[in-house]
């Protein structure tokens, strides 16, 4: 059975994005080598940043295209992470408000992958 534990993204410069999701998560990497570093995230799965010209086989020209998302959290919870990015300067593409499935807002990494943070409704799930 295939169960993912762990995502790596690909990145311009990895000690910029390390140095990034440090604060971010207000936590270290666990691990580093050169051209790479990984996060503990939750329940041992890991993200894991990759210098994306030093990837085998080769990342395609354009990569991204996809959001790390946090929605196990509430209405309040969810603006005050946005002060706290906003604090950091986190670029926002989307300012906090309700959408069809939440309350929620969305920032940019520095290499432009999407960082969503959503008290996500559930009420209409069956």
């Amino acid at each position: 059975m295939f169960k993912p534990n762990s995502i790596i993204i690909y990145v311009k410069n990895v000690d910029i994005s390390t140095d990034f999701y440090t604060k971010l998560f207000a936590q270290e990497p666990i691990e580093t080598y050169p051209g790479f570093a990984v996060f503990l995230l939750k329940d041992e799965f890991v993200l894991g940043l990759q210098q994306a010209d030093e990837i085998t086989p080769k990342a395609p020209k354009h990569y991204g295209g996809f959001e790390l998302s946090l929605s196990d959290v509430t209405k309040d919870e969810v603006d005050k992470i946005y002060s706290e990015w906003r604090k950091l300067n986190l670029k926002i593409e989307l300012e906090p408000q309700m959408l069809d499935f939440g309350y929620t807002f969305v920032a940019n990494d520095p290499d432009g992958h999407r960082l969503r943070v959503c008290a996500t409704d559930t009420s209409n799930f069956a």
